[in-house]
């Protein structure tokens, strides 16, 4: 698998003062502000000859300690604030650029630099609390099918060219982003789809780039760890439906806070009802789009529906993959591609023969004779996990049994709440771990077994897992029976697990396998 350390587009350099045109210079140290620079990074270790390495207060480390690895990794210029300047004198040789706020300019010399390669690209933006992933993937197809090869930056990968990078986190650094985007728009692509984190607007990720479209699929309890409250998380994802991000946009209303984004973007937005009633307030509004006639094809384990445009047209749909849930994704991610020029025809044929999203809905191969059915999805907040299992207990014959776990070190409000779905939905739970990280893995549960006991005082057909992940699926599976459902939850196609601050190798979809193959 590469590294986006193999990502490095052949751009013609710039100077530095032109790199840095868009930013408060407080002092440019011996730095010659016509020096030649070819790319930024916030990476010490991702650095190559001749590129500005941005030292960035962190949460634990200033990033400018980094420098001397940066500098032995080629890097031409340390740019940092006051703080970090001091951290560096006489500690290096290396020319020192002082400005004000490295995170906010951070943007702004990657646009300097590879801005011109990517201003000619047709871009979406995706954001949402559930659903961000399977949208990405979905508008992909569909933007691939108008434009030919087209880049994907998203929760699980990063697609350039031929190139396929697995991702570290939802919306890569601002360096990251800008240069992919160059490098695929050198490669001969014409379009892009960026999943967006609400981190991302807050952190500054995207800023400088208008994207052409962006979708907005809900906002569910999650991230209070970091934004504390609800309207606070909202705010974040308001910032992407204002002209400094966006041209157009796509709002999903089945929410309140849909519907409330649709009021506050400041640009021209398309709504639609994919899965509730659409509200009275946007009954015959211009740009509302509407879903009816849902129906879950368990057979092509799909969903189809009618979407109804805003002048009354209407189109047979298929998503391919389950869930009422992907009626949203899909809906959202048609109209997005109307919006730059994809023919709406195009667009629902290319999201029919999609490919199915890696721990989204994933069927694990089994033989329905002798084994339960057995499928891997992300769902990892209360909201996603009951859609989920709402979705699958009309498929159940037999059991519904589900394992999971809940993050370490990340937002404690949800899980309770997120047991307590398990419980009220499912009729098996396994309790186990998700990531850790670096908090105690008996203290998460803990917060999942009190959410179950609301539910379940008694605990019935509850089993705690203390030992591995590994443990609970295979022991889940060996419960059950043909005619049964497990669904392992929480992690999607993730290919490690958390535990006291390592990545262990570990991934649901193989493990399942190879419990299901010692099954005869």
């Amino acid at each position: 698998m590469a590294s986006i350390r193999d990502v490095r587009p052949d751009i013609t350099p710039v100077s530095l003062q032109q790199a840095l045109t868009h930013v408060n210079v407080v002092d440019w140290g011996t730095a010659n502000p016509e020096i030649l620079v070819s790319g930024v990074t916030v990476d010490s270790s991702d650095v190559a000859s001749g590129w500005i390495f941005v030292g960035i207060p962190g949460f634990t480390h200033h990033g400018a300690s980094y420098s001397q690895q940066a500098i032995a990794n080629g890097a031409g210029v340390v740019v940092t604030d006051t703080a970090g300047a001091q951290l560096l004198s006489g500690a290096i040789s290396t020319p020192v650029v002082t400005i004000e706020d490295p995170r906010s300019a951070t943007p702004h010399i990657a646009a300097a630099i590879y801005g011109p390669y990517v201003q000619s690209m047709k871009l979406v933006s995706v954001t949402g609390t559930n659903g961000k992933t399977t949208t990405s993937y979905l508008t992909h197809a569909a933007l691939s099918a108008h434009y030919g090869p087209t880049a994907l930056l998203s929760t699980i990968e990063i697609v350039t060219g031929a190139t396929h990078i697995l991702s570290s986190r939802t919306t890569a650094e601002a360096p990251v982003v800008y240069r992919t985007l160059a490098a695929s728009a050198l490669a001969g692509e014409r379009a892009g789809v960026v999943e967006t984190s609400a981190h991302a607007l807050s952190l500054h990720r995207v800023d400088g780039i208008a994207f052409d479209s962006a979708i907005f699929t809900n906002l569910q309890h999650d991230h209070l760890d970091y934004y504390h409250t609800m309207e606070n998380y909202f705010e974040a994802k308001v910032q992407l439906f204002r002209p400094e991000h966006a041209r157009r946009g796509v709002v999903c209303i089945d929410d309140a806070w849909g519907q409330q984004l649709a009021g506050r973007a400041t640009i021209p937005v398309d709504t639609v009802s994919a899965l509730q009633p659409t509200p009275p307030a946007f009954e015959g509004r211009a740009n509302h789009w509407w879903v009816s006639q849902r129906h879950d094809d368990v057979a092509s384990w799909g969903v189809s529906f009618t979407l109804h445009s805003p002048t009354g047209q209407k189109y047979a749909c298929f998503c391919p993959i389950l869930g009422a849930v992907n009626v949203q994704n899909a809906a959202c991610a048609i109209i997005a591609a109307t919006q730059l020029g994809v023919p709406i025809e195009t667009a629902i044929d290319a999201i029919a023969h999609s490919r199915g999203v890696a721990g989204r809905m994933e069927k694990v191969p089994s033989n329905p004779a002798i084994h339960p059915r057995v499928l891997v999805d992300y769902a990892y907040t209360p909201e996603a996990l009951e859609a989920l299992l709402k979705t699958l207990r009309p498929l159940v014959k037999g059991r519904l049994i589900v394992v999971f776990g809940t993050d370490g070190d990340k937002d404690p409000s949800k899980r309770e709440d997120l047991a307590a779905a398990a419980a009220r939905l499912a009729d098996d739970l396994w309790v186990t771990d998700e990531n850790p990280r670096t908090e105690d893995p008996q203290q998460v549960r803990n917060y999942l077994l009190r959410g179950i006991k609301r539910v379940r005082p008694g605990m019935e057909n509850v089993t705690e897992v203390t030992t591995c992940r590994r443990d609970a699926v295979r022991e889940a599976i060996m419960s059950a029976h043909p005619g049964d459902l497990v669904a392992i939850t929480g992690k999607g196609p993730e290919p490690y697990q958390v535990i006291k601050g390592v990545n262990h190798a570990y991934n649901d979809v193989p493990v399942a396998l190879e419990v299901l193959r010692a099954i005869n």
